[in-house]
């Protein structure tokens, strides 16, 4: 792990079934709608569907009031229970995000964790702690509570 690290995990309850949960969190769709409020689409790679292993996609999305490009690729899938994404080419010197999905009581319990360092050394650290952390943090929320509604 790089130095300049930093992280949070988010955990979402869910009625879906880990299965649905899962699909949902590959689909393409999803992830755009769930991430209206940035505009986030597709620029290259698949544009719709499900993705899988080894599947690279180039999204773009309105942050602080600027765009960003950012290509991710689908490094791990264990089915249903997780898979992980990483940034392969963007704006972080490393992001990381597991996914896991957990059979519970009534559901489906799903456990985003997120790993990233932000480019510039210490004050990249700084930015990472007190801007990036809370902010990605809510996105996730977002996303967690949109796909667990399906």
């Amino acid at each position: 792990m790089l130095r300049n690290m930093a992280g949070f995990r988010v955990q979402t309850l869910s009625a879906r079934s880990a299965e649905a949960l899962f699909d949902a969190a590959l689909d393409i769709h999803a992830h755009t709608a769930s991430q209206s409020r940035s505009r986030e689409r597709v620029v290259s790679g698949p544009a719709s569907g499900r993705l899988g292993l080894g599947d690279r996609v180039t999204w773009q999305a309105r942050h602080f009031g600027l765009w960003w490009t950012m290509t991710a690729a689908v490094t791990e899938v264990e089915e249903p229970t997780r898979f992980v994404d990483e940034q392969v080419f963007g704006p972080f010197a490393r992001f990381r995000h597991e996914h896991r999905f957990e059979t519970v009581d009534g559901g489906t319990l799903m456990t985003d964790t997120i790993e990233f360092a932000a480019p510039f050394g210490l004050l990249g650290r700084m930015v990472a702690v007190l801007v990036l952390r809370p902010y990605l943090r809510r996105l996730i929320l977002q996303r967690g509570e949109f796909l667990a509604r399906g």
